[in-house]
């Protein structure tokens, strides 16, 4: 058997997991300040008058205001002399003050009331003649009622400007993430250690929900995929999972919210023993992951860590490209507030490689017809190169490395 899979129960596995968001630092108002600076900086660089942050994550970074979008209109408006004008419904004002960080005036509308000519209004009190950017999450409604009620101004996406933004962390999120890296990889390992054969993936995803609660996420995991025997050639699961059985493979990919910042780590092995061929794609996949790690160096494109993966895969007869057998989707995704955010490793991606930048590694190899793996961890670029938040995968025969 493989060491540390199985040969526990969900009960003992529980009571061993402690707290370990006490001593976790929030996001201080000076940062959002910041934030907002580094923004209007750019706005003026790219001649934008006004930047339109819609309720979500982009609202939350720049402002620490926690909403979740809806069909009202809610958010902010930030120009580009660093003020700030939040929209928000009358009913809601007051509970709206109790979320608000970064205090300004908050500029209502009734039911009845179309709050896309308010936005006019608050752009003509401003003066705010020309490029007015727009929340590239929005949904079509909102940037369809905004552009339709003010036809004198040149709408444009946010994204140049919120993503060149979000895409470096500063030392405290990476910190909040670092921690929600550590909880997570415990839950897999503890998770790892309850499996039986008959296990069902409902109840090994609800034992990492209680997990994660246990280990100080309230609201418990964020996201959770697992996997077991043919089932694991799928990338993000099936409709109807099978249970566990001897000598299968297994993926789990999970992750929890701390503080808004996001984990996601997957793990692959064998509950049993495993085929030769499982072994050696196994270890090809590990091989790959580390040849896209050696090549995620500051100034590189974020395109050539995915060549580097591909390459690695070509070489030992997988692929070529996103053929199968191989890897069929890109090798990683920037993380933050988002689960999936800027920056991608994918192909053509001419984005550099910068200090600060969070992305996931998992160049998936996936054998139709027999099994996926998938080794997920994620790097942190440092002034010296990418930098682990979670050591990979240790050997198939001893995957968490006790």
């Amino acid at each position: 058997m493989t060491k540390g899979i199985g040969g526990s129960s969900a009960a003992i596995e529980l009571e061993k997991i402690e707290n370990r968001t006490l001593d976790v630092q929030p996001i201080q108002l000076e940062e959002y300040q910041q934030r907002i600076k580094k923004a209007v900086s750019l706005m003026k660089e790219l001649s934008v008058k006004a930047l339109y942050l819609n309720a979500g994550t982009n609202l939350y970074y720049f402002t620490g205001t926690l909403w979740s979008a809806s069909e009202r209109m809610v958010g902010a408006i930030l120009f580009d002399d660093g003020s700030l004008e939040y929209i928000v419904p009358k009913f809601e004002e007051g509970t709206f003050k109790k979320y608000m960080k970064v205090q300004s005036a908050i500029n209502c509308w009734e039911e009845h009331e179309s709050p896309y000519i308010l936005f006019g209004q608050l752009l003509e009190a401003k003066n705010a003649s020309g490029q007015i950017a727009i929340d590239e999450s929005a949904p079509y409604f909102l940037v369809d009622g905004i552009s339709k009620a003010n036809t004198s101004y040149d709408f444009i996406t946010a994204q140049n400007i919120t993503s060149a933004c979000r895409m470096q962390k500063s030392k405290n999120e990476i910190a909040i993430i670092q921690k929600a890296k550590d909880i997570t990889i415990e839950v897999q390992k503890a998770a790892a250690k309850i499996l039986r054969p008959g296990i069902t993936v409902s109840e090994v995803t609800d034992f990492i929900n209680k997990a994660h609660i246990k280990a100080g996420i309230s609201s418990g995991s964020y996201f959770c995929i697992v996997l077991f025997g043919d089932d694991t050639q799928y990338p993000h699961g099936v409709s109807v999972p099978q249970p566990l059985k001897e000598n299968e493979a297994v993926i789990i990919d999970t992750g929890c919210r701390l503080e808004g910042y996001l984990s996601d780590i997957t793990r692959s092995y064998v509950y049993g023993e495993p085929s030769e061929e499982y072994r050696t794609i196994w270890n090809l996949e590990k091989k790959t992951q580390l040849a896209a790690f050696e090549a995620a160096q500051i100034g590189s494109s974020c395109g050539s860590v995915d060549d580097a993966a591909r390459k690695t895969l070509a070489e030992s007869g997988l692929g070529p490209d996103y053929n199968l057998p191989g890897l069929p989707h890109r090798v990683g995704h920037g993380t933050g507030l988002d689960i999936h955010e800027y920056p991608y490793l994918v192909r053509g991606s001419e984005i550099k490689l910068l200090e600060g930048m969070v992305v996931s590694n998992e160049p998936m190899i996936c054998i139709p017809g027999k099994f996926g793996i998938r080794h997920e961890d994620h790097f942190y670029m440092t002034e010296n190169g990418p930098k682990w938040f979670t050591t990979p995968m240790y050997s198939l025969e001893n995957p968490f490395g006790y």
